[in-house]
């Protein structure tokens, strides 16, 4: 009886062995690539950790136990069912093959634009051109590979040889021309290209939204604010705000101070005052030119530019290196000039409000403060 059992299916138990022999000596084979591969990548870059090493690592194991699961698939299946089974099986082998290799171009494409990055900062360079060819580099990759891989399944070969061809895509460009995505793309590709601001440079588009460029992708820009919060705006919506760049050509930067008085103080001591402490400040520095020294322009200037309501507004021009030394200057100055105005009699007017009462209106308010 074990004879005949043995004589009958013993074809398939020894095709069995051979499948699971085959997958455990390529689930063996890449473990140690994996692992040579990742000594080598420590060794050679040591502050890089081999993320797309151990991801095709664990592509490939998937994949060798699906295509083993694919071909153990043959035992239980009759003869005419073979051509279909082989055609899956050549699927899934095509799907895996293309998938490893997209993701193993992807991070060739990201490697050597970060070290391409990383040379440029280093030098002192700007690196947002970089950043953003990298983004674009990278997508084009994943794109190049998901069409590939359309091109396996006969219901999508069609418009995946369509998006292959110029018609295609000009056909995906019109079809998605109404969308964000695209919007953000082309605001991104006119930063680049115009470059308003770059990476590094401190930029204002709000009042309360001030901070440093830390990146500009494919869809956004990224900055970081002066709590360190990070900031995403789309690349759509920025393109159509006005954008104060402090870092564009020159850093150097006018703060105005700017300190309302009474009608009642002495304006001539006022200026004095306000000129003394900006001077006195060490983030102040002299932006005269030679015919500014020659003509004996001061330091500070300061002028009276409003006369309000209930006050005279005094502004001093004072120069900074910087943004941020400029803003330090400019709340420290607020600071020690209100402590000089109080030591010296300036006053700082506040809101006032005058009420007028009619005279019946009087009367009644008299009697009911009387009755009370």
């Amino acid at each position: 009886m074990i004879t005949e059992f043995w004589n009958t299916y013993s074809d398939a138990f020894i095709y069995v062995l051979k499948v699971i022999g085959v997958v455990l000596l390529l689930l063996v084979l890449t473990k140690l690539l994996n692992a040579w591969l990742v000594k080598k990548a420590a060794k050679k870059y040591p502050h890089e950790k081999p993320r797309t090493i151990n991801l095709v690592n664990r592509v490939l194991n998937t994949l060798w136990i699906i295509l083993g699961l694919a071909a153990l698939s043959f035992v239980f299946i009759s003869e005419d069912k073979y051509a279909i089974a082989t055609k899956n099986f050549e699927l899934i082998l095509y799907v895996g093959i293309v998938l490893v290799f997209t993701i193993i171009g992807a991070s060739i494409v990201e490697t050597l634009f970060s070290r391409i990055i990383k040379k440029t900062i280093a030098s002192d360079g700007d690196p947002t051109s970089y950043k953003f060819l990298r983004y674009l580099s990278v997508f084009g990759v994943y794109f190049f590979g998901a069409i590939l891989a359309t091109l396996a399944f006969p219901a999508l070969r069609g418009v995946a040889q369509t998006a292959l061809g110029g018609a295609g895509i000009l056909a995906v460009v019109i079809g998605i021309a109404s969308q964000e995505a695209l919007a953000n793309l082309i605001g991104g590709i006119f930063i680049i290209s115009f470059k308003p601001f770059r990476v590094g440079n401190v930029i204002k588009i709000t009042d309360t939204l001030v901070g440093t460029v830390t990146d500009i992708t494919l869809r956004h820009t990224v900055i970081r604010n002066y709590q360190n919060k990070m900031i995403v705006i789309p690349n759509a919506i920025i393109n159509k705000e006005k954008v104060t760049n402090y870092d564009l050509e020159e850093k150097k930067i006018c703060q105005w101070i700017e300190i309302g008085i009474s009608y009642d103080s002495d304006i001539d001591l006022a200026k004095s005052i306000m000129k003394e402490e900006c001077e006195a400040h060490p983030n102040l520095f002299d932006n005269r030119t030679n015919q500014d020294l020659r003509n004996g322009d001061p330091l500070v200037i300061v002028r009276v530019i409003n006369l309000g309501d209930s006050s005279v507004t005094i502004r001093a021009w004072a120069w900074a290196w910087d943004y941020a030394s400029a803003f330090v200057m400019k709340c420290e100055l607020l600071e020690s000039i209100k402590k000089r105005f109080d030591a010296e009699g300036i006053e700082i007017p506040f809101p006032h409000r005058t009420l007028v009462f009619k005279k019946n209106q009087l009367s009644e308010l008299t009697n009911n403060d009387l009755v009370n």
